[in-house]
């Protein structure tokens, strides 16, 4: 039978049948998304991070019917040693590549960074690829307790992978 053919009410008693099915799709997120839920919320930076001392936040919210996470950021950094005050925004995408998690990062000052995620424990890392060429990055959510998290952000070398220096460091605390 075409589709075509079938009564308005075979149609609408079809789609009736499936609404249950496709929403509950929508309201949970893939499942190598769920590792990431805790990160859900606006976070609010509680001082420190140098260098440059700013005053941010970041929101991460499910998108595209919670098949990705996205989290924008944005931070005031005060003038200092002769840089006039500026913000910087970014936005981070989180998605699903087969069967790992993966994340494309973009930031006002045209920095762009692809990463790997991993959640194990309580810490969450966003980690590029290493290369001979380009520095390695390394991006850490460490939970202490249910709304507080540590945030580390890491730079290696090109050509030593593993040889990672903190840039910078701040705590955030989730705003209820």
């Amino acid at each position: 039978m075409c589709f075509q053919q079938l009564s308005r009410r075979t149609v609408v008693f079809v789609a009736f049948l499936l609404a249950p099915v496709v929403l509950a799709a929508q309201a949970h997120p893939q499942p190598e998304l769920e590792k990431l839920m805790p990160l859900l919320g606006t976070w609010i930076g509680e001082g420190g991070g140098d260098p440059g001392q700013g005053v941010g936040s970041s929101a991460f919210t499910m998108d595209l019917q919670n098949s990705v996470m996205v989290r924008k950021s944005h931070t005031s950094y005060p003038a200092a040693n002769n840089r006039p005050a500026f913000d910087h925004d970014d936005l981070m995408i989180i998605y699903r590549d087969g069967g790992a998690l993966r994340a494309f990062y973009v930031d006002n000052e045209g920095h762009a960074i692809r990463y790997e995620v991993s959640a194990a424990g309580d810490s969450i890392a966003f980690v590029s690829p290493a290369s001979e060429t380009a520095p390695r990055f390394r991006l850490s959510y460490v939970f202490a307790g249910e709304d507080r998290v540590r945030i580390h952000f890491e730079i290696a070398p090109p050509g030593q992978p593993d040889a990672f220096r903190m840039y910078v460091t701040g705590l955030a605390r989730k705003q209820r």
